[in-house]
């Protein structure tokens, strides 16, 4: 499993947020390695809870993230919901379930954790396709317990679900995909740092979720793309779109991304690129990762290839690429950066160990009349 490497601390890491429901995040052997994305996530932001620690044993002691991103964020890692407890502070409400195996399934040991934090008076918040909702023994539990479980992949009613209606043509703003070249490669990551990037610069930007993560965080609009049934993949994309333009008249709107255009396993890049008919991509990719995460039978694709792919397969451009420095020393990071630039001929940059002034840069290179728009503003 590829480890990440820390870096030294200037990462623009969002610090946990003072307000929000006080939560634990079970992410149990895997906080150090890639089915650990959504803990990753909620440590590095999270609107709508608090997060008081991680349980993880293999890494209980450390801090979160120190161990993420080398920056430490005083949020602990400990080794069991007993040792969460008695860190003191706010209740503890949540129970947060914080990885993403590749089967969707839960382990023995998985439920029994989840069934003691039900036990202690804890609500669940599942990720997973296997919806704990309708487990007879969890549903009793949580009602004994007077908790609530929520399942955030589950999909809407059969009757409240959209086809694709060429809608899209109302969202008179920018549209960036972040898109990458794996799955669990960081691509929702990048996303949110270059939303907080271009509006910290005055550039009024919304990001569309489109994974169980962003929405767990707390993501306004969004919605877990691989638990619609695939028809109205698209259709759905567009209307979270839609609805983001329409309530808050953004300037951009950034669309997450999910797995790869190339990837043979998860196709729903297929639906954002035609759900949300984006006129830019950023494409993320992980220089040392030779194989596909949770794939080790098939290699990875070169930066080169996905693009020509994207290019190919809709009507838009790759206006920059960013860089998961997993397995990556912080002195390789900058050779690497040029020797991208160098080869591809677009703006390269790392979102999370290179200042956010160049994901704004990369922004406005490809779209220069933002510039005229933000002087008009200011």
């Amino acid at each position: 499993m590829v480890q990440y490497a820390p870096l030294a601390p200037k990462a623009p890491v969002s610090p946990p947020a003072p307000a929000g429901i006080p939560a634990v995040i079970y992410c149990e052997g895997q906080f150090m390695s890639p089915d650990g994305k959504t803990a990753h996530g909620l440590v590095r932001h999270s609107e709508r809870f608090r997060i008081a620690a991680v349980i993880d044993s293999l890494c209980a002691g450390a801090d979160a993230g120190l161990l993420l991103d080398g920056v430490a964020n005083g949020i602990p890692v400990v080794a069991d919901l007993e040792a969460a407890f008695a860190l003191g502070g706010a209740p503890l409400r949540t129970l947060i379930y914080g990885m993403a195996p590749a089967d969707g399934l839960f382990s023995p040991t998985d439920r029994a954790v989840l069934l003691g934090a039900v036990r202690a008076g804890l609500g669940l918040v599942n990720g997973l396709r296997e919806f704990l909702g309708d487990d007879a023994e969890f549903t009793a539990a949580a009602a004994l317990h007077q908790v609530t479980i929520e399942d955030v992949r589950r999909p809407p009613a059969l009757k409240d679900l959209r086809l694709f209606s060429g809608a899209i043509a109302r969202a008179h703003c920018r549209r960036i995909a972040v898109l990458g070249t794996d799955g669990a490669i960081g691509k929702r990551t990048t996303a949110t740092l270059l939303v907080q990037a271009l509006n910290d610069h005055g550039i009024r930007a919304v990001l569309v979720s489109t994974g169980q993560t962003g929405m767990i965080q707390g993501g306004r609009y969004g919605l877990p793309l691989d638990a619609i049934p695939s028809q109205f993949c698209s259709g759905e994309v567009e209307a979270a779109v839609v609805l983001a333009y329409e309530t808050e008249q953004p300037q951009v709107i950034v669309i997450e991304g999910q797995g790869a255009l190339s990837h043979p396993a998860y196709l729903s890049s297929t639906f954002i690129l035609r759900g949300s008919q984006p006129q830019a991509v950023v494409l993320q990719h992980a220089p040392k990762r030779r194989y596909r995460c949770d794939f080790p039978q098939v290699a990875m694709p070169t930066p080169q290839s996905e693009i020509t792919l994207i290019e190919a397969f809709a009507p838009t451009r790759v206006i920059g690429m960013t860089l998961n420095h997993e397995g990556m020393e912080v002195a390789e990071i900058p050779a690497a950066i040029a020797l991208y630039e160098a080869e591809l001929h677009i703006p390269v940059t790392d979102a999370l160990a290179c200042p956010p002034e160049r994901l704004v840069q990369m922004v406005m290179r490809a779209f220069p009349e933002l510039a005229g728009e933000l002087a008009a503003v200011t």
